[in-house]
């Protein structure tokens, strides 16, 4: 990872007149005395976003019913995003990579003792395979903690030889499954944690080289009874969980507007693709609809803007951000100083959503000079119209983690996935309390039906503000008029 605080960029004092003309330039006095942000966000509709959105629907149901980087669905997917553009007078290029992925041969686990249940695993990413055969093995969990970080959460229990079920908390599922490697397991299975039975997380092994036994995760439920069945005798589980190392090749898709500053660009992305079990409508393809509609509705306005705007749609983000983290490894170092800020759009759509603003910080610490600006603009323009925001960190989770690690400011907005709305968050934004802010996140349940068409609809013209906004003038974030 790059160090991002080696890499910020300075802010530059404006003088008065400096900021007069800086004001002057981002257009508030533009055609109609509008500036070109404020036609933006009334130009870009979540209806006419939702156009683009049910096409992709068609096209991932029509193509597999998922867009997974290679497939076909994302394939047909490109070529619509492609055509429209075109049409407005872009140029598209596509770029290739190719990314270290996992096949999978066998997925299935059983409970043969003391009753027969077929249960519904995923297997994780890189995870060892069991032998062709199966394997064949009692169940266990841990004595101390469930979520088995440490081996002293097994303190006074064999493991040895068996399969044992954890919990999901506290830390990832590569060291779980270390932790269980090293005390002897023959596998391990993680309860994934979500309140509806058919929701399972692809988790993946970080890095690769760390997987030590089969791994996989099951839904919730069926989780739950295994616990249950467990506490009142022995269970036995038979497994076939085998997979393999490949490569796969696939490419993002980028437009950059034909007129503006190169050496001053602003980036604005969402990742096209899906999981494997799901058509991912708002994972990710509301985000990626309104990417496009803002890309279409920029277009007739090419006159007014003087930062070059470069549209973005990432593939392999649910293969570990792959395609967003290779295009910034081939920005040089001088075109990762002309990259002025980089806007992500992700999960826009959540129907128990969190009106959420990537509020400039990271884990660790304050995300690159210009995030905690961008974060301040993009509630501003959520405020003006009286509606809350909260913050959300530029986590790991998503496609402005290049960005940031890279040192360029990066900020957006999401309206959540896994996470369980709580009370004080239902008095702020209503929804369901004790409910995923997704119920269908990776699941084949998120459809069109799943998409909220408010929070759709709020995001986009925030995003498409904020694109007209910087298009004139980036002088809030790194002093360039």
């Amino acid at each position: 990872m790059n160090n991002t605080s080696s890499r910020r960029k300075p802010l530059v004092v404006l003088t008065a007149a400096a900021l007069l003309a800086s004001l002057a330039a981002a257009g508030t006095a533009g055609a109609g005395g509008r500036s070109l942000a404020d036609r933006m966000a009334t130009e870009v509709t979540g209806a006419n976003a939702g156009v683009h959105l049910a096409a992709l629907a068609d096209l991932t149901a029509a193509n597999g019913g998922h867009r997974v980087s290679g497939s076909p669905g994302y394939e047909a997917s490109a070529d619509y995003l492609t055509k429209k553009l075109q049409r407005a007078g872009y140029v598209v290029k596509r770029q290739p990579f190719t990314f270290p992925d996992y096949r999978i041969d066998a997925e299935t686990v059983a409970e043969t003792a003391p009753q027969s249940r077929t249960l519904h695993p995923q297997i994780a990413r890189f995870s060892v395979s069991t032998p062709d055969t199966g394997l064949t093995s009692p169940l266990a969990v841990p004595s101390g903690k469930s979520t088995g970080c440490t081996a002293d959460d097994y303190a006074g229990t064999d493991v040895k030889g068996k399969v044992v079920l954890v919990n999901v908390g506290d830390c990832f599922i590569t060291q779980k499954q270390l932790v269980l490697g090293g005390l002897g397991a023959s596998a391990m299975l993680m309860n994934a944690g979500s309140p509806n039975a058919a929701l399972n997380l692809r988790y993946r092994m970080v890095p690769p080289e760390d997987a030590r036994i089969p791994t996989a995760t099951l839904p919730r439920g069926e989780a739950e009874q295994l616990q249950a069945d467990l506490a009142t005798g022995a269970v036995t589980l038979k497994l076939d969980l085998r997979g393999g190392a490949i490569t796969t090749t696939t490419y993002n898709l980028i437009a950059d507007t034909p007129t503006g500053r190169a050496d001053n660009t602003v980036v604005m992305g969402a990742h096209l693709d899906s999981v494997d079990t799901t058509p991912g409508l708002n994972d990710n393809g509301a985000a990626a609809a309104m990417v496009l509609e803002t890309a279409l509705r920029l277009a007739p306005h090419a006159g007014e803007v003087r930062n070059r705007v470069r549209f973005a749609w990432w593939a392999a983000e649910e293969k570990g951000l792959a395609g967003s983290q290779f295009y910034v490894d081939q920005l040089t170092a001088e075109q990762r100083k002309q990259t002025a800020l980089y806007l992500n759009l992700e999960m826009i759509g959540s129907p128990n959503f969190l009106r959420q603003v990537y509020n400039g910080q990271t884990a660790t610490g304050p995300a690159p000079a210009g995030s905690e600006q961008i974060s301040q603009l993009v509630t501003g323009f959520f405020a003006d119209r009286k509606l809350p925001t909260s913050g959300l960190v530029l986590d790991g989770r998503s496609d402005h983690s290049a960005f940031v690690n890279a040192g360029i400011a990066a900020g957006g907005v999401n309206a959540g996935s896994d996470a369980l709305k709580t009370a004080e968050q239902v008095a702020l934004f209503g929804g369901t309390e004790g409910q995923m802010l997704d119920p269908c996140y990776h699941q084949a349940c998120d459809t069109l039906a799943n998409v909220n068409r408010t929070i759709f609809d709020q995001n986009g013209r925030a995003m498409a503000w904020a694109i007209g906004r910087f298009a004139v003038s980036t002088a809030d974030i790194n002093g360039v008029g």
